[in-house]
């Protein structure tokens, strides 16, 4: 799956707009320009695009053949309408975006124009630096495109040297809201338990939790539900009480994420035979 070389335009040097940028330049795809306004996205366009000359979004499009739209989801409908209306898509324009929630249907206006769509998110976070590049290795994209054009889609992937995993239109939300849970919420989790480990005395927290939550997450990628370990998995009544009391002493955040988590656990491990019916049925009790 070998893309032809193209002119390729990025809008805009976001954390995730650089670093892919930087990625098909490595490939042999030539920058065009991109887009770039605050202070810290001039300064990533400078460390990952060196050179590239910073440009307004209607002249990137004017000089590529391929854009990208490195931008946040509420801003990516709007941009596009925008640039539509103003006449500066063309046919056969390749329209690239990065917003995971969404498929090709958000670049309807660019499509009128007999534009090309496509839609590429990397199931990743990004810091914006040249260390993200090495971690592009082997990440999955989710790739959302019309059949005809899948291919390039997934060629593109493959020269940033990701995984490209096609995505349907229709699932894109479930899709994006599989990896907001994943990521997002084990950072909250992490911050809870930081949290409470403080207060007890422990001042570094992330020794304590280290090597603990690395073979926690490692087991449940590997292993799945077999994984499920702790009190809650056991059935174990006595500590389940003596968590939910201690619990008092935090934030109801906290508490309430404790409880709501414990009860997800009981019920998967009820339906996976880890505990009983009567078992599952007491911890419920306890957890409400």
């Amino acid at each position: 799956m070998q893309a032809p070389r193209l002119g390729i335009g990025v809008i805009s040097a976001g954390k995730v707009g650089a670093v892919l940028g930087a990625a098909l330049a490595a490939a042999g795809h030539r920058i065009t320009g991109v887009h770039a306004v605050s202070e810290a996205s001039l300064e990533r366009a400078e460390l990952l695009l060196p050179g590239v000359p910073v440009l307004g979004a209607d002249e990137i499009l004017r000089r590529s053949e391929l854009v990208l739209f490195a931008v946040p989801d509420d801003v990516l409908a709007e941009l596009v309408a925008g640039l539509a209306a103003g006449g500066h898509f063309q046919p056969g324009h390749l329209v690239v975006h990065t917003a995971g929630r969404y498929g090709t249907s958000i670049l309807a206006p660019a499509l009128e124009h007999g534009a090309l769509g496509l839609a590429i998110h990397p199931a990743m976070t990004f810091t914006g630096m040249s260390m993200d590049l090495a971690r592009l290795t082997d990440c999955v994209f989710a790739v959302t495109a019309d059949e005809a054009i899948l291919p390039v889609a997934q060629a593109l992937v493959v020269e940033m040297r990701g995984e490209p995993v096609t995505v349907a239109e229709a699932d894109r939300p479930t899709y994006h809201a599989a990896l907001a849970h994943a990521a997002n919420h084990l950072n909250t989790l992490t911050a809870q338990a930081s949290d409470m480990l403080r207060r007890i005395g422990i001042n570094e927290p992330s020794a304590t939790l280290s090597a603990l939550m690395g073979a926690s997450l490692d087991n449940a990628l590997r292993s799945g539900p077999g994984s499920l370990t702790g009190p809650v998995a056991r059935g174990d009544l006595g500590t389940v009480r003596a968590h939910r009391a201690a619990l008092a002493e935090e934030p109801e955040e906290t508490s309430a994420s404790y409880l709501a988590l414990a009860r997800a656990t009981a019920q998967r491990a009820a339906t996976h035979g880890l505990i009983s019916d009567e078992k599952y049925e007491q911890l419920r009790e306890v957890l409400e």
